[in-house]
């Protein structure tokens, strides 16, 4: 849904609840001050700037200046040209990676659907500052990621996001994002693209009567009008109607609803009484001009406005609106008694929650109450149909496929079933919403910005045949972990279940017979076992997962005391060989992980010293030879003091050259390239434990 439908769903995720509120306003909110007005001389002379060639002090300033200018327009809600301004700055020196700068260049992508350039900036936060992040910031990533159809990197955040927050916020676990891939409800739906689509947005679609349909859009007032939303540059919205046809994708004779109805700003998300007699809608608080809260931002309210058979009546607000926060996406009950609508108001669950009010027989209406934990969420909650039996809404809750997702929920009276998710191909890895149904409950209509539309958002019908239930292809990994010598099991051992990218996916323990057990993982998918004990090495295996309903495992891990050796009355550990390239001193990747291997030693023996003796084949001059492998021990004892290793722990780091060969490969002895590889190697004296 990119960027004008935000009007009307009112808050978008960031870092914190009160940020999410503070700008869910402000993204409501039309600014047609003049102080407030993009200087288009000013940003084009900024990226100008930018291009041209300069020298490191002048690069870091210009630098400064457009990170802040950045900032200005990202604070004003002028997305397109701040995600502009933080992509120049950001792309030219990496020292300006901080937490809030690249979280605010993926934000100015993300609040303009552009999730590419999102996921580019929010991976480098990050692997730069994962340490610093919020709930919130674990919950956008997985979305763009889910955005961008990168599934399996958002299973991990997915997780993280559950493991920190449902608990405490009460987030529905059979509501997740695994449960939705592995259960789809299928319909073999057909969607089509309507022929009322523009380049601009078509969203909130509603029946009126039986051959007619109502809808907000920004069409027709891009033709007539220049005024426009500063937030995307894009006309404002008006409500529109026309005439449904035998063809599900086609509809005639469009016309703007009512010049009663529609103002000069924002209009949109209907619903009827049951005769049709009766609109209720949303609409900035508009009176004879716009109105602001005291933080000079505009709220929705609702409004409603009765058809006298030829004409609509000066539409009127409903009593629960407030001035201080928004009330919108109205939907009325097919009986008329009660009327559902979305809300930011204080004491809610999260963004914005659905809530309802009785339609009392005078025309008056009960108090508003909040459907509750188990229909609204910490997210948002929004767009509400209602038939006689079920709920249908769109939210953006941890376990969708991407942006918002349709769910629905039986309800009988005031008590609801679990919200279910609808599944594809009405959902999407994008932002999928304004979901109404016939009668039949087997076609209607919902907006989506997903991939292949006209414009920013655009209005789908869909039909519906027969139902039925695909289910995923899952397996199971069970094993076991053992000694490697005497095959003794070993429980308390921590198991991790890894994909992609070494994003893990689960953890276990091992039972009293040291067995382990993975459910429901994805076939035909690679996986890394690792296995950690106190007492033994880190074990890792790698594991393919076919279309087995099990696979077995039996891990051997090797005990720490294991490493620690005497030579001739000299303690070691013994690891393997930690080899360089000829004439190279930088770590290989084999030699990482022995060294991993020592680091673990290390782990259960924190006192130990060591010293690191580094030696060279006999090719190459001695002297050279000696500089050689004095380089390659410092190199060792660099790395090892990057992993966390105290430099007081490594007593000394010595190269001695070719001076003492393990094999007969001295000077003029002919030798195989592997023979002389064995004498480039590095050894670990323990001076004290």
């Amino acid at each position: 849904m990119k960027k004008v439908i935000v009007l009307l769903i009112f808050a978008i995720s960031i870092p914190s609840i009160s940020q999410q509120l503070n700008t869910a306003v402000a993204e409501e909110g039309v600014i047609e001050n003049t102080e407030d007005t993009l200087n288009a001389e000013e940003f084009e002379n900024l990226k100008a700037e930018a291009n041209k060639r300069t020298s490191g002090s002048e690069r870091s300033s210009q630098q400064n200046k457009l990170i802040k200018k950045a900032d200005e327009y990202f604070e004003k809600m002028w997305y397109a040209e701040a995600a502009e301004l933080y992509d120049l700055a950001l792309k030219k020196n990496k020292k300006a990676y901080t937490p809030i700068t690249l979280q605010r260049a993926g934000d100015a992508h993300y609040f303009n659907s552009e999730m590419e350039r999102a996921y580019h900036w929010y991976s480098a936060l990050f692997a730069d500052f994962e340490d610093e992040l919020t709930d919130a910031d674990y919950f956008r990533y997985a979305h763009i990621l889910k955005g961008t159809k990168r599934y399996r990197k958002a299973k991990r955040l997915v997780g993280i996001f559950n493991e920190r927050i449902a608990q405490r916020e009460g987030i529905n676990p059979t509501a997740s994002f695994e449960d939705v891939k592995a259960e789809i409800i299928a319909k073999n739906v057909t969607i089509k693209n309507l022929n009322i689509n523009s380049r601009f947005s078509e969203f909130s679609p509603m029946y009126l009567r039986d051959d007619q349909l109502v809808f907000a859009s920004t069409k027709d007032t891009a033709v007539i009008n220049t005024r426009t939303y500063k937030w995307n540059n894009q006309p404002f919205l008006d409500l529109y109607v026309g005439k449904t046809t035998d063809s599900i994708a086609t509809i005639e004779s469009v016309q703007k609803l009512s010049s009663t109805l529609n103002s000069k700003y924002h209009e949109a998300g209907v619903t009827f009484s049951p005769d049709h007699n009766v609109i209720y809608f949303t609409r900035n608080n508009y009176g004879k001009k716009l109105k602001r809260a005291k933080n000079g931002v505009s709220h929705l309210k609702i409004y409603v406005s009765e058809f006298d058979g030829a004409t609509w009546s000066e539409p009127q607000e409903l009593p629960f609106n407030s001035e201080d926060y928004s009330t919108g996406h109205p939907a009325m009950s097919p009986d008329g008694k009660k009327l559902y609508f979305v809300s930011d108001r204080p004491g809610g669950f999260g963004g914005t929650d659905i809530y309802v009010v009785d339609v009392l027989s005078n025309g008056e209406f009960s108090a508003p109450r909040n459907l509750g934990r188990g229909i609204n969420s910490t997210k948002r909650e929004m767009f509400p149909f209602v038939t006689e039996t079920t709920l249908s809404f769109s939210s953006d809750r941890a376990f969708g496929f991407g942006g918002l997702d349709v769910y629905e929920s039986s309800f009988s009276g005031d008590t609801f079933s679990a919200p279910i998710n609808v599944g594809e191909p009405i959902n999407s890895a994008l932002d999928d919403f304004s979901y109404i149904t016939d009668d039949s409950g087997n076609k209607g209509y919902f907006a989506s910005n997903r991939e292949g539309g006209k414009g920013d958002d655009d209005i789908y019908a869909f039909e519906a045949a027969e139902e039925k239930v695909l289910e995923e292809k899952l397996s199971d990994i069970v094993g076991t972990v053992s000694d490697i010598l005497t095959k003794e099991l070993l429980p308390n051992t921590l198991v991790t279940l890894m994909g992609e990218n070494n994003a893990v996916l689960a953890e276990a323990t091992t039972d009293e017979e040291g067995s382990f057990l993975f459910e429901g993982v994805d076939t035909n998918s690679n996986y890394i076992v690792t296995a950690k004990n106190q007492e033994y090495l880190l074990k890792t295996e790698a594991v393919s997962v076919a279309e087995e309903e099990q696979i077995a495992m039996d891990i051997l891990l090797e005990k720490l005391d294991g490493l620690v050796v005497d030579e001739n009355g000299v303690k070691k550990v013994d690891l393997d060989m930690i080899y360089f390239d000829f004439d190279k001193y930088y770590i290989r990747d084999d030699a990482k992980t022995e060294l991993g291997k020592l680091l673990e030693v290390w782990e259960k023996y924190p006192d130990m010293v060591i010293k690191i003796e580094s030696h060279t084949d006999a090719r190459g001059p001695k002297t050279y030879n000696k500089w050689l492998s004095d380089k390659r021990a410092k190199a060792t004892r660099d790395y090892l003091i990057s992993k966390g290793i105290d430099a007081s722990k490594i007593y000394s780091a010595i190269g001695y050259g070719e001076e003492y060969p393990i094999n007969d490969c001295v000077d003029g002895v002919r030798c195989s390239r592997e023979a002389h590889q064995e004498n480039r190697r590095s050894e670990f004296i323990i001076i004290s434990m």
